[in-house]
């Protein structure tokens, strides 16, 4: 348990921090609002009624979103292969190789459906 103490004391004074904040901004913060503070911001363009169904997006807005994940989970698992390269040997090797080529698909798919054309 002493070793983790440092980490619960950390996490409970990020915790503490979070909602100190958020209960001082409710407690000093303006309370003053009017229908353009409560209308939401779209870079000073009226916003316009959604449709009932929410709208269509563009597929390219779902490639990106994938592209970015499929990538940010690539890096999170290969930091920590490439640190235990040595003890994993050949196992570690053939699972790696494995996962990259998972990814890889991910990519060509994303590649194929035009998901890296910016217009």
């Amino acid at each position: 348990m002493n070793a983790y103490a440092p980490i619960l004391v950390l996490g409970a004074l990020g915790a503490a921090f979070a909602i100190f904040s958020v209960a001082a901004a409710a407690v000093i913060g303006p309370k003053r609002y009017n229908r353009a503070k409560l209308e939401a911001y779209e870079c000073g363009i009226e916003p316009t009624p959604q449709p009932a169904g929410g709208g269509k997006f563009p597929i390219k807005y779902y490639l990106t979103a994938m592209l970015f994940i499929v990538f940010d989970i690539e890096i999170v698992f290969l930091y920590p292969w490439a640190v235990s390269f040595d003890a994993l040997g050949i196992f570690g090797l053939v699972e790696m190789l494995l996962f990259v080529l998972t990814v890889f698909v991910a990519y060509a798919y994303v590649w194929r459906r035009g998901g890296l054309e910016w217009d």
